[in-house]
């Protein structure tokens, strides 16, 4: 494996707008927000003062529970107690239940959290940088999450779905089996299909399942897995929650971030409710408030105002935090510096800024995830000698394939050629137009325009008749798209890790740590 280029997120077409001015410090009020040693300093400094110590026990007690199945690694332990002592951060990732992990990049996130803890502790050696993977345990939508895919097979597991999809226990094990077919004579395809029978064994709830190959993979490196159904964590947010029960607190709070970001960038990732809380029953469903009474929606379940206060004084454990308020919840609760998450994550934070200052917990450092991709030697071959460059697969790649298939064409100069002799000679007879009434003026200015759309038609007709003339390149240029883009997107968003994991095991996974860039958002891109 050889690393062959590292594109800046500011070089590729896709990466949105909103990304590029965030971390070029182009939005007001998040300049600080950035990754940077001098920043870092300053979050340290904010989260001591309002993380307590009785904080960090609760969520020192918290991790003992949740890993008491578990043996722990050195480092894993290490990281464990140090969470109590006043001089220890966690930098955090968070991703579904995907089965089997789901698409690649949620392996790139946590190796990347893994390694900014790394650095931080070479620019701070006085301090812990604890790595944290957050369990989406409480999101409902199993349809997201059941499936993953491979170079040559989907996989898909059904079970019984509604409430929190952690809580859903493991019935159908059909996929293993099939998972076994492909890979039971690759390299390391044992290892593979080990690792998935532990994890996804008959009665396991999917929090466990996805517990138990997380800490597979991670474990030595020291990841803490934290998932957040837990009433003890959710004891702390009983204030937070209340104030939107009773005053719809985010939506007010975020208003003029929300309108700033679709005023300049035309929409926001995640619009906030009037309440943002979830309630967790048989099933999770949104809370509403009719102006007499809170409905739990698509149930039969409501309260007063009074039983409701009750219920969260209570119990807690049963109200559940939406998209934006997720990360609200994360930061009460852990000593966290930086949440690295992926472009539509990041976009969502931006909108809960001001919501974060009100409720006086420290806004973090946010870290555009950085994105890989392995493309084989072969594959590599075959762009350059077309005389392509990998960046042009991460360009509007029609105009690239148009170019390619009008390169060096004769008509296509001509027609420029002539093209340009016809504005020069319109140029000319517009000045001396002008000397004239008014609407021959308009008249020739008329024609050029006639001519000059001729000119464009001709042009896309010669393109369209060379895709014809030149079918065999046309299909090569396509099938490379697809080697780089499998389903015409992000290789990370399509394939599961253990595509990669099968030829070159754990070692895929050191690879994969040591070309992370931690400063900079890149995609970097490697030779296999």
């Amino acid at each position: 494996m050889k690393t062959i280029n590292k594109i800046s997120f500011n070089d590729i077409e896709s990466i949105p707008q909103l990304v590029k001015d965030f971390l070029n410090q182009k939005i007001e009020g998040f300049e600080n927000k950035t990754f940077s040693v001098e920043n870092f300093r300053q979050q340290i400094h904010l989260k001591q003062d309002t993380f307590s110590s009785e904080q960090r026990e609760i969520l020192h007690q918290v991790l003992e529970r949740q890993f008491s199945d578990f043996a722990l690694s050195s480092k894993q332990k290490q990281n464990l107690e140090d969470l109590k002592l006043p001089n220890t951060f966690t930098i955090t990732t968070g991703h579904q239940l995907n089965l089997f992990s789901g698409p690649v990049f949620f392996v790139y996130k946590i190796l990347q959290t893994i390694k900014t803890c790394t650095y931080l502790k070479e620019n701070f050696p006085d301090f812990n940088f604890v790595p944290v993977y957050w369990m989406a345990s409480e999101d409902h939508d199993f349809a997201e999450i059941n499936h993953f895919k491979t170079e040559n097979n989907y996989y898909e597991t059904n079970e019984k779905s509604g409430g929190p999809v952690g809580r859903i226990e493991i019935t159908d094990t059909y996929f293993i089996s099939e998972f076994e077919k492909e890979f039971k004579d690759s390299v390391f395809g044992t290892e593979l299909i080990l690792m998935m029978r532990e994890a996804y064994k008959v009665g396991n709830t999917l929090t466990q399942a996805i517990r138990i190959l997380v800490n597979r993979l991670f474990s030595d490196f020291g990841l803490l897995i934290l998932d957040g159904d837990s009433g003890e964590l959710k004891s702390q947010m009983k204030e937070i929650f209340k104030d939107e029960l009773l005053d719809s607190a985010l939506q007010k709070k975020s208003e003029n971030k929300v309108k700033f970001l679709t005023e300049k960038y035309g929409k926001v990732q995640v619009n906030p409710r009037e309440i943002n809380l979830f309630y967790l029953s048989e099933t999770r469903d949104r809370i509403e408030w009719d102006g007499q009474k809170y409905i739990i929606v698509d149930t039969k379940l409501q309260f007063t105002q009074e039983e409701m206060l009750s219920e969260l004084e209570n119990h807690p454990e049963k109200f559940s935090p939406n998209a934006l308020m997720r990360p609200v919840y994360q930061e009460k609760v852990l000593p966290n510096l930086a949440y690295n998450g992926g472009n539509a994550e990041i976009m969502y934070w931006l909108e809960l800024k001001d919501y974060f200052s009100s409720i006086n917990i420290p806004f973090p450092i946010l870290i555009p995830r950085n994105s890989m991709l392995f493309l084989k030697e072969k594959t590599l071959g075959k762009i350059e000698k077309l005389g392509l460059k990998i960046e042009d697969f991460f360009q509007n790649f029609t105009v690239i394939t148009n170019q390619k298939i009008l390169e060096d064409n004769t008509i296509l100069k001509l027609l420029e050629e002539k093209e340009e002799l016809l504005v020069t000679n319109f140029s000319v007879l517009k000045a001396s137009a002008e000397t004239t009434e008014k609407s021959f003026g308009n008249m020739v200015k008329a024609e050029e325009v006639r001519q000059l759309k001729s000119f464009k038609r001709m042009k896309k007709r010669l393109l369209h008749a060379e895709k014809i003339k030149q079918g065999e390149l046309l299909e090569r240029l396509e099938n490379l798209f697809l080697d780089v883009h499998p389903s015409k997107t992000w290789q990370e968003r399509v394939y599961n890790f253990s595509v990669f994991f099968s030829d070159y095991g754990y070692s895929w996974l050191e690879n994969c740590l040591e070309e992370m860039v931690v400063q900079e958002s890149k995609l970097i891109i490697v030779a296999i």
